[in-house]
Parts: C-alpha cells; sequence; structure tokens
C-alpha cells in the first residue's frame, strides 16, 4: 500500500513489509488519515463523525471475523428453510443489526478519545496513553476477562445456533433485532480489548489485527485459559507499565 510520504504511523515497521501498491492520491489520503496519530483539524461535528468512521471501521476489521461462525449458522439455517419453501430474511438484515450496535458503540469509543483528548499533554488525538492513564485502560481489560459479565456474553457468543434458531423469524425487523442482540453480546465480551487500543495507539493495524486473532481464537476454544491468559498478560503490563512511569 502507498503511504504518504514521512508519514509516522502506527505500526510502521510491520506495514514496511507489505508490498507497495499504486493508490490514487484520495485513497493514499484516506489511509494516512486512518492510521497517521496526527490530530483532526476539523469542526467539532466532522471531528466526531471522522473518529465514529475509524472506531467503527477498527470494530469490523476485529470483531466481524469472530461474528462469521454466527453468520454462517444463520445462512445454513436460512438454506434449510429454503429448502423446505420456507420464507427466509436475507442474511445481510442480521448483520446490519449486528453492526448497528458496533455503529453506537463506536460513538461512545469516539467521545471518549475526545474526552482523553482534551487532558491529554501531547495534543495528538490519536496517541497511546501512558503512565497511570495507558495502566487504567490495560488494568479495566485485564480485570474484566475474569469478570462473570464476559464469562456469560463469551458463552452466548459460542453458541449462536440455539439463539438463532430459537428466535427464527421470517419478519426482517426481528431478524434485525435478532442481529442488534447478537452485537450486544458480541459487545459485551470485547468492549475492554477496544480500550487497549488506547494504550497502544488508536488505529494502531498490528494491534487491531492481533485483537483480531485473538478474538476468533477465544470465541472458537473451550474453556476459559485464554480469556484468563489475556487478562493475566494485560494486568502484568499494566503493572510494568505504572512501575516504569512512576
Amino acid at each position: 500500500m502507498s503511504r504518504l510520504p514521512g508519514a509516522d504511523v502506527p505500526g510502521d515497521a510491520v506495514l514496511e513489509y507489505l508490498p507497495l501498491l499504486p493508490l490514487p492520491d484520495f485513497l493514499a489520503r484516506f489511509f494516512a488519515l486512518c492510521l497517521a496519530p496526527a490530530p483532526l483539524r476539523a469542526s467539532l461535528g466532522a471531528q466526531g463523525g471522522a473518529l465514529t468512521a475509524m472506531w467503527l471501521l477498527m470494530a469490523i476489521a476485529t470483531m466481524l471475523p469472530s461474528a462469521a461462525p454466527m453468520i454462517r449458522t444463520y445462512c445454513e439455517i436460512a438454506d434449510t428453510a429454503r429448502i423446505k419453501r420456507e420464507p427466509a430474511v436475507h442474511p445481510l438484515t442480521l448483520v446490519a443489526g449486528y453492526l448497528s450496535v458496533w455503529l453506537v458503540a463506536s460513538a461512545m469509543f469516539a467521545a471518549l478519545t475526545f474526552a482523553i483528548h482534551a487532558f491529554a499533554s501531547s495534543g495528538q488525538m490519536l496517541d497511546p496513553l501512558v503512565g497511570i492513564a495507558g495502566a487504567g485502560a490495560l488494568s479495566i481489560a485485564g480485570l474484566y476477562q475474569f469478570s462473570r459479565l464476559k464469562e456469560v456474553c463469551l458463552d452466548k457468543c459460542r453458541n449462536p445456533f440455539s439463539i438463532l434458531f430459537a428466535n427464527w423469524s421470517a419478519r426482517p425487523i426481528r431478524i434485525l433485532r435478532l442481529g442488534m442482540k447478537q452485537g450486544l453480546w458480541c459487545l459485551g465480551c470485547c468492549w475492554a480489548l477496544m480500550l487497549v487500543m488506547f494504550a497502544v495507539g488508536v488505529m494502531n493495524v498490528f494491534w487491531m489485527a492481533l485483537i483480531g486473532l485473538f478474538s476468533l481464537v477465544e470465541k472458537q476454544t473451550a474453556g476459559n485459559l485464554p480469556t484468563r491468559l489475556a487478562g493475566a498478560i494485560l494486568l502484568v503490563w499494566a503493572a510494568a507499565l505504572l512501575v516504569v512511569s512512576t
């Protein structure tokens, strides 16, 4: 992928190994906007829209792959219904409901980004948090991995068939709500992991990929070992960051 000259982006060491692709100038500038940790210079509404779009893109990149088994399960049930000549709502309706939850969550993460930026000393909105603030974000993410709510939400994400089958409907509005319900379970499972992005830099492509991979593995693995191990790593990381910052 081509980059703007002199752009210093999170995960730049990783991006350097990717093949260079000729892109139109407006696309190159769009990717630079998404990746560069520079402050946004625009009206408040434009900044909010851009940040919400960035968080939504990040959510799609990290969370939608882990929702693939749920979408595939719905498609299998819909195919069975069509074979029986029964009506079935298009899977994109389910996906739309799922993504609508993450759109609202993205707006909330954008608002949190604004709040943090208001108290940040670096003056750069997408810079990683350091010191106590970064340790706090990692601590919340780590502690949540051991919570009962995390366990309940993760169990729902791991077993979509029973929920989809029990709530099956030929009405689009009900399938849209079903997608929203699944999105809420996914949000309840993964919202704290998104806080890690504040500690490593918002839109850091390396950590986006890592969190997306972990979410996929976590939802496909039985037992709590990956979840608890990730929580322990985050807590140790938070403690280490706190020690070196004081």
